[in-house]
């Protein structure tokens, strides 16, 4: 398995956590322990960033040859931050990332960290960290997506993915400024709401603006990838393509439009029945594997991928043929021989 969709909490950010005044911060418990505090409660320091050698040990435990790194979400505020603060702890993140890559050959790439409060200097950190060792692209929120004329704003991180035939891995997530998540903790579900309903929904708009407008056409080099199965579209094409048959009879069907788009997704997070409908949408080329890089996530994607009713051709690629063609002209990645090693 190759998985795409790793993500990473990188204890390097300690002192900067330690430094702020709202969550996510570094303080004293009652009983004088430093612990992670964020929106969701505390969690103990030593739990609260992840170790390489445990994440090695679960790779090989899953069969994971190799793990695509970003930041996990609740890290992301380091991406927010006035570019003072931004740029430096984005650089000691890429840094590190790459310092992984390096350390451990073929079994992690990353997705770089990026100052998204001013986007030309997020395109210089891109090109940047686009020549440290193991770098395949960066990660971008979903809301920068939203809309084609949110798009817009993010043509300079386009240009440079273009140029590097480098990937954008789109995840759900705020630009700097923006209110997140939509619904508070006084609100019923809250986390069903904002877990999956808000992120299935923007994921969904995400997709309407990549694959059913031009926005991608001046970037035939750019690789996207996008979340969990680009939301609800598989289940939601159909009803799409009714309202076109209606709306605009005139204008290709939008499941046409989806199914040769260049626009990649992950399986992360989804069940059989799922899989089988993005696979009848996107075919199984469009779709990579994402565990969202916890043993629970890979258990629940390998048990996925081996129930769906696909061929073994389809579960093939989607576990690792199709990632190893799109990132084997920026890293190396474990040959066949290997994969089997480690899955055995």
């Amino acid at each position: 398995m190759i998985d795409m969709h790793a993500h990473w909490r990188p204890a390097e950010l300690a002192d900067a956590l330690r430094a702020r005044t709202k969550e996510p911060r570094i303080v004293r418990n009652a009983d004088g322990a430093e612990v992670l505090k964020t929106r969701l409660g505390e969690e103990p320091l030593a739990k609260a960033f992840d170790d390489v050698n445990f994440h090695l040990a679960r790779m090989d435990r899953q069969g994971v040859t190799t793990s695509v790194l970003s930041l996990l979400g609740s890290v992301c505020w380091i991406e927010s931050q006035p570019v003072e603060v931004s740029l430096p702890l984005c650089r000691m993140v890429n840094d590190r990332f790459s310092a992984l890559c390096v350390e451990h050959k073929g079994r992690f790439a990353a997705y770089a960290a990026l100052p998204l409060a001013d986007i030309a200097v997020a395109a210089a950190e891109l090109e940047r960290a686009m020549q440290l060792p193991g770098m395949i692209g960066t990660q971008l929120p979903g809301n920068a997506f939203i809309t084609r004329k949110d798009a817009e704003a993010m043509r300079p991180l386009l240009e440079v993915a273009n140029r590097k035939r480098a990937i954008l891995f789109i995840h759900h997530g705020p630009r700097p400024g923006d209110a997140f998540p939509k619904f508070g903790g006084d609100t019923d579900n809250a986390r069903r709401r904002n877990g999956t309903l808000d992120m299935q929904t923007s994921l969904s708009s995400v997709m309407v603006t990549l694959c059913l407008t031009d926005f991608l056409a001046p970037y035939p080099d750019a690789m996207i990838h996008v979340h969990n199965l680009g939301g609800n579209i598989p289940y939601e094409v159909e009803r799409m393509d009714h309202r076109c048959l209606l709306d605009t009879p005139n204008e290709e069907l939008p499941s046409a439009r989806f199914r040769r788009s260049k626009v990649v997704v992950d399986c992360n997070s989804f069940g059989p029945g799922a899989i089988e409908a993005g696979v009848r949408l996107y075919g199984a080329e469009r779709i990579v594997c994402g565990t969202d890089g916890s043993e629970f996530g890979c258990e629940w994607t390998s048990k996925a991928l081996a129930d769906a009713n696909i061929s073994e051709e389809a579960r093939e690629q989607i576990l690792h043929r199709n990632a190893g063609a799109m990132i084997a002209h920026l890293v190396k990645v474990p040959a066949a021989a290997q994969r089997e090693k480690v899955a055995a």
